[in-house]
């Protein structure tokens, strides 16, 4: 069985599987991911580039999202957040960054 826990490739942090019944694909501290899918889930991208945090958005369906920017390509994607799990995601310092 393939293990889902990686080593963020920004901060370098070891980052756990979620507990939550649904899958991580961001640093629950640093909040970047990297450029894997073209859609949502698809693993297609050739891109491979650091998707940096810049926003949050909240939506009714599905709660706080984080929305990235790819620093290689420019694409746009959101993440849901991560709450009721291990390795919550940082959201309070995100947002202070952003001030």
């Amino acid at each position: 069985m393939k293990t889902l826990d990686f080593q963020c490739e920004h901060c370098g942090s070891q980052v756990a599987p979620l507990t939550n019944g649904s899958f991580r694909n961001h640093c629950p501290y640093c909040l970047y991911s990297k450029h894997l899918d073209n859609t949502l889930g698809d693993r297609t991208s050739h891109c491979g580039g650091l998707m940096k945090p810049i926003g949050i958005d909240y939506s009714g369906k599905k709660g706080y999202q984080i929305i990235q920017r790819c620093k290689k390509c420019g694409k746009i994607s959101r993440n849901k957040m991560a709450v009721d799990t291990v390795q919550e995601d940082c959201l309070i310092e995100f947002m202070q960054s952003l001030i």
